[in-house]
């Protein structure tokens, strides 16, 4: 059971770290090069929405897996790795949650009146949250596999 569990949950590390580094070092970038805003701007707001939902389920699946693993931890005293990793997490899940609810929110009503410098403003925001989260994912990663 322990063996799935911690499958489950680096599946849903995977999704969420894959996903982050996908949109910010290989979508973005070409879709800024090679598409003007009323066009560029649409997509990066539909492919968020996909994105966001395997967010929203990676995130469910690791609060659910990591809380069930850290209280199972041998003698009751998990490595510090895994408190950090821990702490990591909640700070990366409180910025999506402000993503989603604030300039994601924003950037789909710009969108939605067509209002380009208002959107790419938003997405700019977005994407510099999301290279936030990236990075603070990778510290979580190197904390709990050093850090025992």
């Amino acid at each position: 059971m322990r063996d799935l569990l911690l499958f489950l949950h680096l599946a849903g590390a995977i999704f969420w770290m894959g996903g982050m580094a996908f949109m910010v070092l290989a979508l973005r970038p070409a879709a800024h090069t090679l598409l003007e805003p009323p066009v560029r701007l649409p997509l990066m707001a539909q492919v968020l929405r996909r994105f966001f939902a395997v967010v929203i389920a990676s995130i469910a699946v690791l609060l659910v897996t990591g809380v069930w693993l850290l209280l199972q931890a041998r003698g009751a005293r998990p490595p510090m790795g895994w408190h950090v990793m821990s702490g990591l997490g909640i700070v990366m899940m409180l910025i999506f949650g402000h993503i989603f609810f604030a300039p994601y929110r924003r950037l789909k009503a710009a969108v939605a009146a067509g209002d380009w410098p208002e959107g790419g403003k938003r997405m700019n925001q977005i994407a510099l949250l999301v290279k936030v989260n990236l990075g603070l994912g990778w510290l979580a990663i190197a904390a709990v596999l050093l850090w025992r």
